[in-house]
C-alpha cells in the first residue's frame, strides 16, 4: 500500500499535471498548426510557384510493377513538415519570451529593505536619548 501512496504523492504533484496539461495542449496545438501549414500556408504558395501540390511532389526511384507500389522520396511531404516545425517552435519561442519577460518584471521589483537588528535599534534609541541631552 506504501507504493500507492507514493504513486499518488508523485502524480498529483504540480508539475507532474502541468506538465500532462501541456503536452495534451501541445499535441492539440500541433495538429492545428500542421492543418494551417498544409491547408492554408502551402495551397497559396504552392499557386505562387506554379500551381505546384506540395503534399505530391516526390522523386520516383522505381516504378510501380505489379502490385509493388513504386518506390519513391516524398520531399513534398517534408516540405510541409519542416514548415509545421518551424511554425511550432517560433509559437513556443514566443511563449518562453513572454515567461521570461513576466518573470524579469517580477524579478525587477525592489524588495523591502530587511527590518534593522536589535542592535541597530538599540543604538538608535541611545543616539537619539543624546541628541535630547
Amino acid at each position: 500500500m506504501g507504493m500507492m501512496k507514493e504513486f499518488k504523492a508523485f502524480a498529483m504533484r504540480g508539475n507532474v499535471v502541468d506538465m500532462a496539461v501541456g503536452i495534451v495542449i501541445g499535441g492539440a496545438f500541433g495538429k492545428i498548426v500542421s492543418s494551417f501549414v498544409a491547408d492554408v500556408v502551402m495551397p497559396p504558395l504552392g499557386m505562387l510557384l506554379g500551381k505546384v501540390n506540395f503534399a505530391e511532389l516526390a522523386i520516383t526511384l522505381k516504378e510501380a510493377s505489379g502490385e509493388a507500389a513504386a518506390v519513391t522520396i516524398n520531399y513534398g511531404k517534408f516540405v510541409q513538415t519542416v514548415m509545421d516545425f518551424v511554425i511550432v517552435a517560433f509559437a513556443i519561442f514566443m511563449v518562453v519570451k513572454g515567461m521570461n519577460s513576466l518573470k524579469k518584471k517580477e524579478e525587477a521589483a525592489p524588495a523591502a529593505p530587511p527590518a534593522p537588528s536589535k542592535e541597530e535599534v538599540l543604538l538608535g534609541e541611545i543616539r537619539d536619548l543624546l541628541k535630547q541631552k
